[in-house]
């Protein structure tokens, strides 16, 4: 029997970013499983390297995407579950990893019961919740006594070359935000992540920075890997 509960929770009828990036990130996900999250491996390993995950310890993965993560987690001999906005994206987890719990909703009204688990991770997911200060809250919410979030994100622009290059060319291309929605929060600054991990009532251990390369074989493979997270459509060819 798995010893992955379910709560039903009462929750205010409050929209929160799971429909809008469920679309934006799941309308390709064929492409996002079999091309962006493989050359996200690196990532993923020193990730959970840097979570310190064990055999049989039980993870979860807040936006977990088509997997990627969670089947490393799998192998080193972790009982896994999930959660994303897209449904597109959680069927394909489901098909890769049978009988793990992967849920479709939101990072800020988690569907597990409290103190569920020894370790929740999330991948660059967490900048993307309409609360963070919320989602972070329902993380901790799930994690047991001395359990451990790990909370990754993209590096300082000045670091990072995705940020630097790729994603700003990306991010002209992604849906305007609501009305009124304050601008992301610069999480890759020094200390910023330890300041929201206070405010959801958590106390921060450790931070660390690791580099690792995304490699796609070509040019077509890589504008492909790009527009699996977004809803244009898929003209990739090159002049």
């Amino acid at each position: 029997m798995s010893a992955i509960s379910t709560i039903r929770r009462r929750v205010d009828p409050v929209k929160g970013s799971a429909a809008i990036q469920g679309e934006l990130w799941g309308v390709w996900a064929r492409d996002w499983a079999e091309l962006n999250e493989p050359a996200w491996r690196p990532v993923f390993e020193a990730a959970l390297d840097v979570a310190e995950l064990t055999s049989g310890k039980l993870l979860l993965d807040i936006g977990c995407g088509a997997g990627g993560a969670l089947v490393i987690a799998r192998r080193r001999g972790a009982e896994v579950a999930g959660l994303d906005a897209s449904a597109n994206l959680a069927a394909i987890a489901r098909k890769r990893l049978p009988g793990a719990r992967i849920e479709v909703g939101e990072t800020e009204h988690l569907q597990f019961a409290d103190e569920t688990f020894d370790i929740v991770i999330s991948t660059n997911s967490f900048p993307f919740a309409s609360d963070l200060v919320n989602a972070l809250s329902e993380a901790k919410r799930v994690l047991r006594r001395n359990g451990t979030l790990m909370m990754l994100v993209w590096g300082r622009r000045e670091d990072c070359e995705l940020v630097s290059g790729t994603a700003s060319a990306v991010f002209p291309l992604l849906p305007p935000g609501e009305p009124g929605t304050p601008p992301p929060l610069p999480l890759a600054e020094p200390n910023a992540i330890d300041e929201v991990m206070r405010q959801a009532g958590l106390e921060p251990t450790d931070a660390s920075e690791f580099s690792a390369a995304l490699a796609v074989p070509d040019a077509q493979t890589a504008v492909r890997v790009v527009l699996s997270a977004s809803a244009r459509p898929p003209d990739f060819s090159l002049a």
